[in-house]
């Protein structure tokens, strides 16, 4: 299992991507496509590289799976023991239309499971730490540690529940409103949605459908369940990391555990109805 020595180097890594992620937002920055509605900036590119680079020298022979690297780079990332999943922009659309909502994320495969994570937001200098079996906790931009844990909710019925703002469908606000919850909140992000349910200011994260890839839910997971929360996918199956696609296709659920049966049995219940 990782140790607290490594998770503080995964910390600093993440901070230097996100000083370089941060001064590149500073700047009329340059905005390409990968395909359609899939920007990719400078930020994503030189924050993708010095973030391996950093992993390549502390954790040699690490498999690193990050968005921004040629796939025959980690083309054996299945058949090793750790994984380091790397989105070095998450949340590059919200980075565009800089709105502050996006963050340099960094995730821990071990065995069968996420088992840490740091998710560092640039634009406000939060960061989230979590390692399972130890705890989370939150850096404030002075540098406080506070610990964090997800909320004792038990009512679907009174939650708050957070879900995309890009990526708006009307499946997805049917999807979300038959879930029968008090709130939904768009956010954007997919690591800033984990940290909310972590840090106790939402209840559930759903994602129903397309959930992105591996590096959009590493590290969501390791430090939902790290904070005490339940993750899962649309389905109730542990997410499969070693699974020949990359693309999280089944769904994403991240919760406080006490709702996680009750969202599930609602995705259920419209899958069946709409079949």
């Amino acid at each position: 299992m990782m140790t607290l020595e490594e998770l503080s180097i995964l910390v600093g890594v993440a901070a230097e991507a996100a000083e370089l992620v941060d001064r590149i937002y500073q700047t009329p920055f340059r905005v390409d496509f990968k395909g359609p509605s899939d920007p990719v900036t400078d930020a994503d590119r030189a924050a993708n590289t010095l973030i391996c680079e950093r992993l390549s020298l502390a954790f040699p022979g690490v498999p690193i799976v990050a968005e921004e690297s040629a796939p025959e780079t980690f083309s054996d990332f299945r058949s090793k023991e750790r994984i380091f999943f790397v989105d070095p922009v998450d949340g590059t659309r919200e980075f565009v239309l800089r709105n502050g909502e996006f963050v340099v994320m960094i995730g821990v495969v071990e065995g069968d499971e996420a088992t840490a994570a740091v998710i560092h937001a640039p634009a406000t200098r939060h960061v989230w730490v979590g390692l399972v079996g130890y705890g989370a906790f939150e850096i404030t931009p002075a540098g406080e540690r506070r610990p964090i844990h997800v909320t004792e909710l038990g009512e679907l019925a009174e939650a708050r529940i957070v879900s995309s703002r890009s990526h708006r469908t009307p499946l997805l606000e049917q999807v979300l409103a038959d879930l029968g919850a008090k709130e939904i909140v768009q956010q954007g992000s997919a690591g800033l949605k984990g940290a909310r349910v972590a840090g106790g200011e939402a209840d559930a994260y759903v994602a129903p459908h397309y959930a992105g890839q591996r590096w959009d839910v590493c590290p969501s997971d390791a430090l939902v369940r790290a904070a005490g929360g339940r993750v899962s996918d649309a389905y109730g199956k542990a997410i499969d990391y070693r699974a020949e696609k990359l693309g999280q296709d089944s769904g994403f659920v991240v919760s406080n555990g006490k709702i996680h049966d009750a969202l599930l049995a609602r995705l259920a219940a419209g899958r069946e109805y709409d079949a």
